[in-house]
């Protein structure tokens, strides 16, 4: 009976100590995430929001207290993989999630800096990323964590453990695929896009269930290939053969290489798609569709509800993937839905983002040599003939001409945010051109497929990168910070009056939202190419961002590249706060 009374006592004391255990919170809902961007406690999504604005209403930090920012802490990523740090940390339930290069997935504690764990992707030899080992973000859903890998592979993971609960391929490395933009999560699906368009890849953009990896649909950008919908066929991309010559569309590249925003009122993802393949344009004659366009596609059903091309019959790799973001805003005295994209090629373009008419379309860069405008009736680019490279000549490359921006574009992958308190989008752009030519080449599962040579040269003695403030309204720059280094990280606008970006020399800094005046900046000891992000915690605001120099620019910049060789490596995560 004393055994049994003392077995009594144990299991008593047992369940009293479970009882008084912190029970985990269930993490973060579909609604929750859709809610982020009034949800200042947290960093949920990409883009703090399903519009990907970037604007957060904090404002403890503002133009008056900047000055007092200091480093709260700095984690290191370890290891000798440095390379490209491009990743936007997420930050929940006192953990900051970021990814770093190599698909690698850290989480560390907010408030210390203490590295909780860390997951490293087991990539095979033969990857082909096309532009460094980059990655760019997670997303977060539930108890998981989820990104995307260099071997074309999304994995969720315990966010409590780092364990891995599914792991699941979506294309082929061997002919080209991976991924490295962030998920995005809506209605509990996991939405992601592909990369490879260097080697004749499809562009297509995949739903998953979040809870099991499962595919709900997949939708194919280029002509003639059929999508699907809970495992049967559904719809066919465009029409077979309408702007693709022969077979050129089953290797027709649209890479969707940056991930898309999601808009909740129209129930629409909006996708960017890459360049068509091969870059030699003289290959493929036709708009290409629907290679360099905004995508509007149904979250639901994944049917495409209208498009938008931006660079139709690409020669110059102007990639049309730069993200749309919705806003609404009042245009000659009509309230409108609307969304912005500052495309690769060189123009801001202002859609409806109910239906992808053209509202407005302006130059945000110093020239734009391909092109001199956007005919505001067609939505079409009004081409400079004589500016698109030759055709070859037999085994001859054909003739080279000069183009601007070059193929690295007046905008490449990093985001711009908006401000709803100032109305403008901040740009992060580079005036920058390039002598490109055409060279013969033919289709090769697994190697480049390009049919182009170029070299890269800056246009400006006194910069290359240009932070820009656009007013969406009327298409024109209201102010301007010129960067002698290329910029290549993102933008966070606050309600603080406040912009934040990086640059390659090694400082994040603040400027002014309404009038571009730098106000405080801090050296993180690598370049900044990764996208700041800010949030509330035990009643202080923080900011944090990611130090690490790398991206395409070392790897393809050619001389421009290499006036900034001496720029060291990194892999560390910054955490800023105002002194109490």
């Amino acid at each position: 009976m004393k055994r049994r009374f003392s077995h009594l006592i144990a299991g008593l004391a047992c369940a009293t100590s479970l009882m008084a255990m912190p029970v985990a919170a269930a993490g973060p809902t579909s609604a929750d995430i859709v809610n982020d961007a009034a949800t200042p406690g947290d960093v949920l999504s990409y883009g703090m929001g399903p519009w990907q604005q970037r604007f957060s209403t904090l404002d403890k930090v503002n133009t008056q207290t900047v000055s007092k920012l200091i480093p709260v802490f700095a984690s290191s990523l370890g290891g000798e993989k440095q390379r490209g740090q491009e990743s936007q940390p997420l930050v929940y339930d006192g953990t900051i999630y970021v990814t770093g290069s190599y698909s690698r997935l850290f989480a560390f504690d907010a408030r210390t800096g203490e590295k909780k764990w860390e997951y490293n992707a087991r990539l095979p030899d033969g990857i082909m990323p096309c532009c460094d080992v980059v990655n760019r973000g997670a997303a977060i859903h539930g108890d998981k964590i989820l990104f995307a890998t260099l071997d074309a592979h999304l994995v969720a993971l315990d966010r409590h453990t780092g364990k891995v609960l599914w792991n699941k391929k979506t294309g082929d490395y061997q002919a080209g695929y991976s991924a490295t933009a962030a998920p995005l999560i809506v209605k509990d699906m996991v939405i992601t896009g592909n990369s490879g368009g260097e080697f004749g890849v499809v562009g297509a953009v995949q739903a998953r269930s979040v809870d099991t990896g499962e595919l709900v649909w997949e939708r194919p950008v280029i002509e003639g290939h059929t999508g699907t919908l809970k495992g049967q066929p559904n719809g066919m991309t465009g029409k077979l053969n309408a702007t693709w010559t022969g077979d050129l569309w089953k290797t027709g590249g649209g890479a969707t290489w940056l991930g898309g925003t999601y808009d909740p009122g129209t129930n629409l993802v909006y996708f960017g798609t890459g360049n068509p393949g091969p870059w030699n344009s003289n290959l493929r004659p036709g708009d290409n569709l629907y290679t360099a366009s905004t995508l509007a596609i149904d979250v639901d059903t994944g049917v495409i509800k209208w498009h938008y091309q931006t660079t139709p019959h690409d020669g110059w790799d102007f990639d049309g993937v730069n993200e749309f973001v919705p806003f609404d805003a009042t245009i000659k005295g009509k309230p409108m839905k609307l969304g912005a994209k500052a495309d690769r090629n060189g123009y801001f373009y202002v859609l409806d983002r109910t239906n992808g008419k053209l509202v407005g379309a302006s130059k945000f860069v110093m020239q734009t040599t391909w092109a001199n405008g956007i005919d505001m009736k067609t939505g079409r680019p009004n081409f400079v003939p004589e500016n698109r490279p030759g055709a070859p000549n037999g085994a001859e490359k054909g003739k080279s001409v000069f183009a601007s921006p070059s193929f690295l574009g007046g905008k490449n992958w990093m985001p711009m945010a908006f401000s709803q308190d100032t109305g403008l989008f901040y740009v992060p752009s580079n005036d920058w051109g390039m002598d490109i030519w055409n060279e013969p080449i033919a289709y090769k599962k697994g190697a480049a497929y390009l049919g182009a040579g170029f070299t890269i040269r800056p246009i400006a003695e006194d910069h290359i990168g240009a932070l820009r403030a656009m007013d969406p309204a009327t298409g024109k720059i209201v102010w301007e910070y010129k960067n002698k280094a290329p910029l290549w990280g993102g933008v966070l606008a606050t309600r603080g009056n406040l912009v934040f970006t990086g640059t390659p020399e090694g400082y994040l800094k603040a400027f002014d939202a309404k009038t571009g005046t730098e106000l405080w900046k801090f050296q993180t000891g690598s370049g900044v190419v990764g996208s700041p992000v800010t949030w509330e915690q035990d009643g202080e605001q923080y900011v944090a961002v990611m130090s690490g120099w790398g991206g395409a620019v070392p790897l393809w910049g050619g001389e421009v590249a290499k006036t900034f060789k001496e720029i060291s490596q990194g892999g560390m995560l910054w955490v800023f706060k105002l002194p109490k």
